[in-house]
């Protein structure tokens, strides 16, 4: 396993959720180094990071002028850590969509020879929770959509609990990425193909945020519609795709 090991977890009003999710990570992944990028956020994140960071030396903050975006602050996230020496990056929501108890599954697939881990709600044993219809087909549309544009043989690219080896965020140039939202996640895993990287998909559960509002709006799923199909003229690379599943 590359160690050190960064979990990246960008904030914006997460006052509910923060520190009850770095406990729970921390405790899911003992060892692991915890960064909050937060935005500045009004509802006072950063000071509770700054508390859980004068606490815990396992946890650090970064703290941005104002919100530009979930790209711009993972990008930024990945630079403190690369400059620490970290040997693995995992970004994740920070609101308990994702599982911190799922952290061990996508570490063991890194340490397994993949470079880039997917946590994947679409392949088999992997689920959406506590969504309604209109919020499940507005999903699965998206990955659709993204599947179909870009030729993508992975079943989750829209997905946003990834984990990385240094070496393959080097290799996708992240700070050049140009979407901000939704479309970064689709961006990242498409550098990572045509790249040739080794990319596995892990299934996972994905649900819906414990505390607090979503920062979906439509300018966030416009940029996606319109920059997901410019990326296919990105020139390729060959393709090594792991999979716990195959296509339905």
């Amino acid at each position: 396993m590359p160690a050190p090991i960064w979990v990246v977890l960008p904030t914006y009003d997460e006052a509910e959720n923060l520190e009850p999710l770095v406990r729970a990570v921390l405790r899911s992944v003992p060892g692991v180094q915890v960064l909050v990028v937060d935005d500045s956020s009004p509802d006072g994140t950063g000071a509770i990071a700054d508390r859980l960071a004068a606490e815990l030396t396992a946890v650090a903050v970064l703290h941005r002028p104002r919100k530009s975006g979930l790209g711009r602050a993972y990008a930024a996230g990945f630079e403190h850590a690369l400059a620490a020496g970290a040997g693995a990056v995992i970004q994740m929501d920070a609101d308990f969509s994702h599982d911190p108890a799922d952290l061990p599954r996508l570490l063991a697939a890194l340490a397994g020879g993949a470079d880039l881990v997917l946590g994947s709600r679409y392949v088999a044993g992997g689920a959406i929770a506590d969504w309604g219809r209109l919020r499940r087909l507005l999903s699965g549309g998206g990955r659709e959509y993204a599947r179909r544009a870009l030729g993508l043989a992975v079943h989750d690219p829209t997905g946003g609990f990834k984990c990385f080896r240094a070496g393959a965020l080097e290799a996708i140039d992240y700070r050049t990425v140009r979407s901000q939202g939704y479309a970064f996640q689709v961006e990242l895993t498409y550098r990572a193909l045509t790249r040739g990287l080794r990319v596995q998909e892990v299934p996972i559960t994905f649900r819906e945020r414990r505390l607090g509002r979503s920062k979906m709006s439509a300018r966030i799923a416009l940029e996606a519609a319109w920059l997901v199909p410019s990326l296919r003229f990105a020139p390729p690379a060959g393709v090594a795709i792991l999979s716990e599943a195959t296509d339905p």
